[in-house]
């Protein structure tokens, strides 16, 4: 077979580079980017989609790779894909922000447990929340909506040199704060109850001193927190799809032209 330098160029510009940004869009991205999907599924996954991508892309600019502009273009393929998986991936750190906000105020922050996820330690507060919410992702089709918004990227911005500006990355940086507002969203029905109960615990200490409150005071956190909790729990929903619903519009004007 005859394969010149110029075929390996456009080999390169038809599919490594859409690769380039699907892929980093996986790595990022939660559920299918944790450590419990194996690499080559990724890869797969990659692959197959990358393959079924290609034909649908518009002209490929035909740069060298290994020139200094093909590496501009293979950075920001990768910035872009990132970016789209990170948003998202903030939505589940609101969830395990509030979980650890809640185990705290209800006396759990010392049971923690290790987030396969992850690989980090976290309250089971926040590992619960953290079921609830890739449950969530799954049932509203928040990998499918992803998948499809990287899909479409390639139309809104193309490959090319120049993609994710200073702009969007003080965009993303904003994002930021969206997280721990969520996370007070969530966690604040739950935190402004156990606050009324610690309170109404000061007041029987201080009405009754000889009352053991260490002995009395910890079961008694503990049971109302898990009532509240089961109170509460008809509220995550609302408040995760709003997240998720925000952080699809900020990677969508992050791929605008």
């Amino acid at each position: 077979m005859d394969f010149n330098f110029a075929q390996a160029t456009a080999f390169v510009g038809s599919l490594i580079w859409p690769m380039m940004r699907i892929g980093s869009m996986f790595i990022a991205m939660p559920v299918i980017g944790t450590r419990l999907v194996p690499t080559r599924v990724k890869i797969i996954i990659t692959m197959v989609l990358s393959v079924v991508v290609v034909p649908l892309l518009p002209e490929v600019p035909q740069v060298e790779a290994l020139s200094v502009e093909g590496f501009f273009i293979s950075a920001q393929q990768i910035l872009i894909g990132l970016s789209m998986g990170f948003t998202m991936q903030l939505v589940f750190g609101a969830l395990m922000i509030a979980g650890e906000s809640i185990a705290m105020s209800m006396g759990l922050g010392f049971a923690s447990m290790v987030d396969p996820t992850n690989g980090v330690n976290v309250p089971v507060i926040s590992q619960f929340f953290i079921i609830i919410g890739t449950l969530l992702f799954l049932a509203l089709g928040g990998h499918l909506m992803l998948i499809q918004l990287v899909v479409s990227s390639f139309e809104s911005l193309p490959i090319s040199a120049t993609g994710v500006g200073r702009a969007d990355f003080w965009s993303l940086i904003a994002w930021g704060s969206q997280m721990f507002i969520g996370a007070l969203w969530v966690a604040i029905p739950a935190l402004i109850s156990m606050l009324v109960i610690t309170l109404s615990m000061g007041v029987m200490t201080r009405a009754a001193p000889q009352l053991n409150i260490f002995s009395v005071g910890f079961p008694v956190t503990m049971f109302m927190g898990f009532i509240i909790l089961l109170l509460v729990m008809p509220g995550i929903l609302p408040r995760f799809n709003q997240m998720m619903l925000q952080a699809m519009q900020l990677s969508q004007s992050l791929v605008a032209p």
